[in-house]
């Protein structure tokens, strides 16, 4: 079949017109200042970085600020809490019109968060309490998390057993994590605490390692370990396989990454259950947050990415590899349906 010269230059016109059509459809569907792409500039200021969690928050964070059209700047702190401080007056001074605060600690941040508020930048923060009403707060309902991995230790060791405790206070996520334990210990006279240790020096799953060891030595008679972050998991898990107690001690976490599912599914693993969100979602919510406020909509004080409960036995029944497999089988690994305003483009899936 051929085409004359005529028919395919009205088809190509046609087509073209359709194409512009729809591109200015589109253009107008987006707010301002959205609506004049890369002349929006947005900054995330980090608190942590370390481990496979945050390189995917990351990823997730980068994805859905190229899906908005935003120019994206980043700013590491590495567990420096006055250089992160630092780092929100350089991206004020930048006049980034958006400041996504990743972790902190309250008492650094607070009076940071608010500068930036001042200089008439939105601001959101995940997995840091900054004590101010006009920036909302994103998490990952830390509560929910170590409440479900602790029913799930209680379901597969009954309700009296001897534990050890990985957790540092004044990190926002954890002490969340911590009410949980708290309230699960409370409930369950049974549990005894036997040691808490815990610290957030790099690399975090070495240093959680090297005192493990020490608390295992000290207390051969814990069963259970909960490591409600999943560097400390790691850590504990190195501590439990040189020291062959694999079959004596059961691991409880939260967060997941594509190597704690391979740590999961060793043979013979300690590492029994996570709780988890896909932290590439939870950096897109924070993304699409900022978004909203940056159009002039209301998000809510409190933006919560739900949780989901992931078994050693889930893993290996349905053969999961890896962060991909997790979400095919897990729907909502995928994507969250949170901070989805109509006009919002997703990332490509």
């Amino acid at each position: 079949m051929t085409l004359s010269r005529r028919i395919f230059m009205t088809m190509a016109g046609s087509a073209m017109a359709l194409t512009a059509g729809l591109s200015s459809a589109f253009a107008q569907t987006m707010p301002a200042p959205f609506d004049n792409p890369g002349e929006v500039k947005i900054a995330l200021v980090r608190y942590l970085s370390t481990g496979d969690f945050f390189q995917a928050y990351l990823a997730g964070v980068e994805s859905q600020a190229a899906a908005i059209g935003v120019d994206l700047r980043i700013f590491d702190s590495r567990q420096d809490a006055a250089l992160q401080a630092d780092m929100v007056d350089q991206a004020i001074a930048l006049g980034v019109d958006g400041i996504i605060i990743q972790h902190g600690l309250t008492e650094a941040m607070q009076e940071a968060a608010q500068r930036a508020i001042d200089a008439g930048i939105k601001v959101v923060a995940f997995d840091v309490n900054v004590e101010n009403d006009a920036i909302p707060q994103i998490e990952q309902s830390d509560y929910l998390l170590g409440k479900l991995a602790l029913e799930q230790a209680i379901a597969d060791n009954g309700d009296t057993w001897n534990a050890g405790y990985v957790y540092v206070a004044g990190i926002a996520p954890l002490d969340r994590r911590d009410v949980a334990w708290q309230d699960i210990k409370s409930a369950n006279p049974g549990i005894k605490e036997l040691a808490m240790f815990g610290t957030l020096d790099n690399p975090i799953a070495n240093s959680v390692a090297n005192q493990a060891r020490s608390v295992l030595q000290a207390n051969p008679s814990i069963t259970v370990m909960f490591a409600p972050y999943d560097e400390f998991a790691k850590g504990v898990k190195i501590a439990v396989d040189e020291a062959g107690m694999t079959d004596q001690v059961s691991i409880y976490s939260a967060d997941v990454s594509t190597a704690d599912i391979a740590a999961m599914r060793e043979p013979g693993s300690a590492w029994a259950a996570t709780v988890a969100t896909n932290p590439a979602v939870v950096g897109e919510v924070s993304v699409r947050t900022l978004a909203m406020l940056l159009a002039g909509e209301e998000t809510g004080s409190n933006i919560v990415v739900p949780p989901t409960l992931i078994t050693q036995a889930f893993l290996n029944d349905n053969d999961i590899k890896n962060m991909a497999d997790l979400s095919a089988n897990m729907p909502q690994f995928a994507h969250a349906d949170v901070s989805v305003p109509a006009w919002m483009p997703l990332p490509a899936r």
